[in-house]
């Protein structure tokens, strides 16, 4: 470095410039502003949660069969976290190879259809699926083809 030149000369060591914030206290300020008004929501609902829905599983069908046949087609863990893809599986099943029978986990067979299987015990669609579905803000498009004995499918009229 003997040839280093700088613009204050030969060797000449370059000036320290303190660094300073100014404005500190208006920046300190707008961000704890920010931070709050970001957060407002939060700290609104805390502690507010709503406990989730316990569906109804006493509907007449239901009550009517004996204790022993009283199951559905999986266990209750297995159909409160996978029912959805467990209903998907099925429609792809049924469309595609036209296959309607299901074999669960315990081996047990079971025909595939969400109107005959599924809705003939949980024929109560407002006090059992749409509980949960409203509680997570889902709306599943099952309805559009499929009717329950609360709410008809709507026909389109040949012209």
């Amino acid at each position: 470095m003997a040839d280093y030149k700088n613009e204050f000369g030969w060797f000449a060591e370059k000036p320290t410039v303190e660094k300073k914030i100014y404005d500190r206290g208006k920046i300190i300020i707008g961000l704890v502003v920010f931070l709050v008004i970001f957060t407002i929501a939060f700290w609104k609902n805390l502690g507010k949660a709503i406990p989730p829905p316990q569906p109804s599983l006493k509907t007449p069908a239901i009550l009517k069969l004996p204790e022993k046949e009283r199951k559905c087609v999986e266990d209750r863990q297995f159909m409160r976290e996978k029912h959805m893809r467990l209903l998907i599986n099925w429609r792809d099943q049924v469309v595609r190879t036209g296959d309607r029978t299901y074999i669960n986990s315990k081996g047990q067979k079971y025909f595939i259809s969400l109107s005959n299987t599924c809705l003939q015990c949980h024929s109560n669609k407002s006090q059992f699926c749409d509980e949960c579905h409203n509680y997570v803000a889902v709306v599943p498009n099952c309805w559009g083809c499929h009717s329950t004995k609360e709410q008809t499918v709507a026909k389109a009229e040949a012209k």
